[in-house]
Formats: C-alpha cells, sequence, structure tokens
C-alpha cells in the first residue's frame, strides 16, 4: 500500500472547525446581505468536513484598539477564542465609499495584536490558519475590498488558498441587495464552492504539516 496516498486519504477526513465574522453595520435581527453570503459559504464548507459558527461582529461590543483585551467589557477576547479554536476564519463584509466596513476594520485591528502572541515554538498563534473573505456591494469594488483585507490577513499570520474570496456585486447606482435576488447567482455559488473547497483542503494540510518556527 503506498503510504503517501493512505496519509493523504487520513488527512482528507480530518475535521475542521471555521468561524465566519460578519462585518455588516446593522445589528440582528435586522437582515443582512453580508450575512447570507456567509452562511452560504459555511454551507459549503460543511460538505468538505467543516463545522463552525457565525459571528455577527456588531452584535457584541468589540472595543476599538490593537490589544488582545482592551478591558472594560471588551467583547473581543471571546470572539478571538473562536478564531484561536478554528482552522479557518472567514471575514464577510459589505462594501462602504469603495472600502470594507468600519467593523471589518476594527476586527483587523484587533487582529494586529496577533503579532505579539506566539505559541511554545515561537509561531503566531495564527499560523496554520486559513482565512478567506465574503464581500458584497451595490458598486464595483470586491476585487480592492479583498485585497484590503487579504494583505492584512496574511501579515497577522493567516494563509490564503486560492480563490480566497466570493462576492457579489450589484448593478451601479442601483438598489438591490444580494439578500433581495431570487436565487443565488451560478457564479457567485461556485466562487462560493471553489473557495469553500480550497480553503479545507488547505487547512488540512497545514494541520498535518505545521509551518516551521521563524
Amino acid at each position: 500500500m503506498d503510504t503517501t496516498q493512505t496519509q493523504s486519504e487520513a488527512s482528507s477526513r480530518v475535521p475542521l472547525r471555521a468561524v465566519a465574522l460578519v462585518c455588516t453595520l446593522s445589528p440582528s435581527p435586522k437582515p443582512s446581505s453580508s450575512q447570507l453570503l456567509a452562511e452560504q459559504t459555511m454551507a459549503a464548507l460543511s460538505d468538505h468536513g467543516v463545522s463552525g459558527r457565525v459571528i455577527r461582529v456588531v452584535d457584541h461590543d468589540v472595543k476599538p484598539g490593537v490589544e488582545v483585551d482592551m478591558g472594560d467589557g471588551d467583547a473581543w477576547p471571546e470572539i478571538r477564542d473562536s478564531v484561536l479554536g478554528a482552522d479557518i476564519l472567514v471575514i464577510s463584509t459589505p462594501i462602504w465609499l469603495g472600502h470594507p466596513s468600519s467593523v471589518a476594520q476594527k476586527v483587523m485591528e484587533r487582529l494586529d495584536a496577533e503579532l505579539s502572541e506566539s505559541d511554545e515554538e515561537g509561531r503566531p498563534l495564527t499560523y496554520g490558519k486559513v482565512a478567506a473573505v465574503c464581500v458584497v456591494g451595490n458598486e464595483d469594488g470586491a476585487h480592492k475590498v479583498s485585497a484590503d483585507l487579504f494583505q492584512g490577513l496574511n501579515d497577522v499570520g493567516f494563509s490564503l488558498a486560492p480563490g480566497a474570496v466570493t462576492y457579489w456585486v450589484g448593478e451601479a447606482m442601483q438598489g438591490t441587495d444580494y439578500q433581495d435576488l431570487d436565487a443565488t447567482p451560478e457564479s457567485t455559488a461556485s466562487t462560493t464552492a471553489t473557495l469553500a473547497a480550497n480553503a479545507a483542503h488547505l487547512a488540512r494540510r497545514l494541520k498535518a504539516a505545521p509551518y516551521a518556527a521563524p
């Protein structure tokens, strides 16, 4: 029996965890296109043995700052525990004024604290974790928004698989939202499926063969 093939088959069955941080500006229970695309991405991940949860960040009192814990009732430490307990992090954001939402920027600033945290071998705690991005909006700009988030996520230690973003943008100067569509466009659905397959694949490979310490 081919030992390499046996190890690969075993790796493909390793269960994974994911957490999606939804960065809409709208608190629950208001409908959110960012929430919808995040939930669709989590459903696609579940097809690859990935379980997890979706967190709408604005529902929690996440303080501004660049520390692990900003004190005074800061909700970030609990969310951080979910991120560190997951193999895959998904950030879902709307486009506002051509940029990720202010909530997404706050999340990135809080993740910056991970640059000062490390495991017993000196590796950032985010090493070995995979990140992906969901973007929705009514104007073009999904590539620019994902590029902004990709850079920050990579800076703080996350790995990116090929096709690490899924998105939908509506016609310019119109008011149709993603959640208003009668059905998910095939192009978005197939892109979401690719994101899920590649993110799960990379997460399993990194779990089996972690990065070496710097």
